[in-house]
């Protein structure tokens, strides 16, 4: 199952997290999270973004790991999420979360896959970014129950700037 979301990435990032939790990210980023665009608990996840606007996200619920395709993606992360309501909830960190969007996958750990793409256009775009599809940050979510295993960082891009 495929859906497509509009999410605001205020702050940098969008929020996976199971519908039964707090989703407290405050204390995950600091200097090495933000390198990876990945902040990690055991009921949420912090994706980071390039741009601090709309991004165009796809959420992929699959049955099991899907095949690595990093080639296609400039950033790729990965991280188990504990599921334990059985809903994962996807928004943007400031969204309102009683009106985010919800997917029902097995209840316990699933993974999670992040890629993200189009990001030097989206940067460069900066503010306008999300003006054209030429020039959005698109984050493909992918989630597949399985065991916990450690956060990974498949592919690491950086920032022209940085």
């Amino acid at each position: 199952m495929e859906t497509n979301l509009r999410l605001f990435a205020d702050y940098f990032q969008i929020h996976l997290l199971d519908d039964e939790s707090d989703g407290d990210l405050s204390d995950v980023w600091n200097e090495q999270t933000v390198s990876d665009g990945l902040g990690v608990t055991e009921e949420a996840l912090a994706i980071g973004t390039a741009v601090n606007v709309y991004v165009a996200v796809s959420v992929h619920v699959l049955a099991a790991q899907p095949d690595d395709d990093s080639d296609d993606f400039d950033h790729v992360v990965e991280a188990s999420l504990n599921l334990a309501s059985g809903r994962l909830v996807v928004l943007g960190c400031t969204d309102y979360f009683p009106d985010a969007a919800r997917f029902d996958m097995p209840a316990g750990w699933i993974r999670i896959r992040a890629s993200r793409r189009n990001l030097a256009a989206a940067v460069h775009a900066d503010i306008d970014s999300d003006n054209a599809p030429e020039t959005t940050e698109q984050v493909r979510l992918q989630a597949w129950p399985t065991s916990y295993s450690q956060p990974q960082i498949t592919k690491r891009w950086a920032s022209p700037a940085a």
